[in-house]
């Protein structure tokens, strides 16, 4: 049976939908890419290692959409719901991402380290290994400072910055966020720098995406960084005092 292929992603997930060229229902399969998981588009006769589910084109000679998992981490299943575990995805549901970091404080999962809070997808949906790494060396905020310790003085932040400037115009809120951004902010923004750099790396005159996607790392794999595991045995890269909660 012939389909059309359409994607959108929360997160770290990624959901397909398969509408029929003929009549017919559409079919959803929603995907999560564990460590290593990725799509690749080949020829059909040359399929990477590791090629688990495979969708081939028409064309002659045909072309195969892979998802590639050489550590098989990744998994997908029928149907289009997302995980109910997951919080708001910090790339296109920011103000709910922000709300439910900041209503929740109180959670035990701000007990931990800044560095490992940000990979709880409970409240950063979307943040990985080397974001995190990103986001706290623009801040420089130490990565194993309490996560709480951290949230709190930016939420007392919000609200003096609110009771000093209670008339500014939308257009100077907007212009002091961008100028002085906050580890939420962040969450939100460095991913989109991201988003916008693969744009701009399909295009046929970048042939090395990868020294491209280098060129922009300035903490993660950085020579001169220094690195720590935190106790999920996650590298975090990191520049100066590692802080209060690292290990020992």
């Amino acid at each position: 049976q012939a389909y059309r292929i359409s994607a959108v992603s929360r997160g770290k997930e990624l959901r397909l939908r398969l509408a029929p060229l003929d009549p017919g229902s559409p079919q959803d399969l929603v995907f999560r890419f564990g460590m290593s998981g990725s799509f690749r588009l080949c020829p059909a006769a040359h399929l990477p290692r590791h090629a688990h589910l495979r969708f081939l084109t028409r064309g002659c000679p045909p072309q195969a959409l892979c998802f590639v998992d050489a550590r098989r981490f990744g998994s997908w299943r029928l149907g289009d719901a997302w995980q109910p575990e997951r919080g708001p995805c910090v790339l296109s549901e920011y103000l709910a991402f922000r709300e439910n970091v900041l209503k929740n404080l109180d959670d035990k999962a701000f007990d931990k380290p800044i560095c490992e809070a940000l990979l709880n997808q409970k409240f950063f949906n979307g943040i990985g290994n080397y974001l995190r790494a990103e986001i706290l060396y623009r801040l420089k905020i130490p990565p194993f400072e309490k996560a709480r310790t951290v949230l709190e003085a930016l939420k007392e932040q919000e609200q003096e910055r609110r009771k000093k400037n209670p008339s500014l115009t939308l257009s100077k809120k907007l212009k002091l966020k961008r100028e002085q951004p906050d580890l939420l902010e962040l969450c939100h923004t460095v991913p989109m720098e991201v988003v916008a750099a693969e744009k701009n790396l399909l295009e046929p005159d970048h042939s090395d995406n990868y020294a491209a996607f280098q060129s922009w790392l300035q903490c993660y794999l950085v020579p001169g960084m220094s690195s720590l595991r935190d106790r999920n045995g996650r590298t975090i890269w990191f520049q100066g005092e590692p802080g209060p909660m690292a290990p020992k």
